[in-house]
């Protein structure tokens, strides 16, 4: 089976404010599926051009990107044209998940829970927002992820300083609604009727403070796989995260950010369509909590790659 999947590029690195943790990921990911018996390659995106790619001579590649130019649709539509079949999502669905305002408008529109909002343009004065969400609140840019730019807002003086943050990396900034309580991961394989949600994982850090020091260096944070929840919760989590997952058109992988108020109600926070692959990762812990290896999730998730857009005559 391995040596059906051919010449295999495992696309990493690229230029988003995610570089380091998508070097951690793909070189993760290389050195597994090269375990598994695939003919594996690394290939960054950072520093190689579109035209070395298109050379490469890869017969499909597995997406090991995160952020910016590799999770947003933007790769996503350079494969299609190069017809190189790849792992996850398609350019539309990497993009409308990767725009976190886009997400919650659509998941509002199919009756799925996620917290109040307000975009919050870069030079609009921020200071109603104590009043509209409530404090604290979250500040963060629509377009980014591993919760680079984010602030919890405490008290109204420090909305200036957390919209500041949020447009070091974005147009605008996205103002959320604190939901007080757990705080869970999904992460969801497949596509269509066919996804399924693995272990729900509880994520416990210092303070409550989940930041990126605390996701990927830090081993402070704690992870319960699964998470102590009763069944019934659990299927509910797992059933609207699939939900969620299938309405942005979701397909390969994913993982789903999840609180889970002090009622027992959990909010959806994000889709991420290009899930971290580390050390510290949660897709791989999930599927180990399945009984799935690192090395075969990731054959699992290869034998998933494809273009989506079909070819006219």
């Amino acid at each position: 089976m391995s040596q059906a999947f051919g010449r295999v590029g495992v696309l990493y690195g690229g230029s988003s404010a995610e570089r380091e943790v998508s070097l951690m990921s793909g070189t993760g990911v290389c050195a597994a599926l090269r375990e598994e018996g695939v003919d594996a390659h690394l290939f960054d995106t950072g520093e190689r051009s579109l035209a070395e790619l298109a050379s490469a001579g890869f017969d499909r590649v597995f997406i090991a990107l995160h952020g910016r130019y590799g999770e947003d649709g933007t790769l996503q539509g350079a494969l299609e044209l190069l017809r190189i079949p790849y792992t996850g999502s398609g350019p539309l669905a990497s993009c409308l998940a990767m725009d976190k305002i886009a997400t919650k408008r659509l998941w509002l529109q199919h009756g799925l829970p996620t917290p109040r909002f307000a975009e919050l343009a870069c030079d609009a004065d921020p200071s109603d927002l104590a009043q509209t969400l409530g404090l604290p609140l979250i500040v963060k840019p629509p377009h980014e992820g591993s919760t680079l730019g984010l602030t919890r807002v405490e008290s109204a003086d420090q909305l200036h300083d957390a919209q500041a943050l949020a447009c070091r990396f974005d147009d605008l900034a996205l103002a959320e609604q604190f939901i007080r309580g757990r705080e869970l991961t999904v992460p969801v394989l497949g596509s269509g009727l066919q996804a399924r949600a693995l272990p729900v994982i509880e994520i416990i850090a210092p303070q409550g403070n989940y930041d990126y020091e605390h996701k990927y260096v830090s081993n402070d944070t704690r992870y319960l796989c699964p998470a102590s929840l009763p069944d019934e919760l659990t299927r509910r989590i797992q059933e609207i995260v699939v939900q969620a997952y299938r309405v942005l058109g979701c397909e390969g992988w994913g993982r789903a950010d999840v609180m889970l108020d002090e009622q027992n109600q959990p909010w959806l926070l994000e889709m991420n369509t290009s899930p971290g692959m580390t050390s510290h990762s949660l897709v791989p812990m999930g599927a180990k909590a399945a009984g799935m290896s690192y090395g075969r999730l990731c054959v699992e998730i290869l034998s998933t790659a494809r273009c989506k857009l079909r070819q006219t005559a």
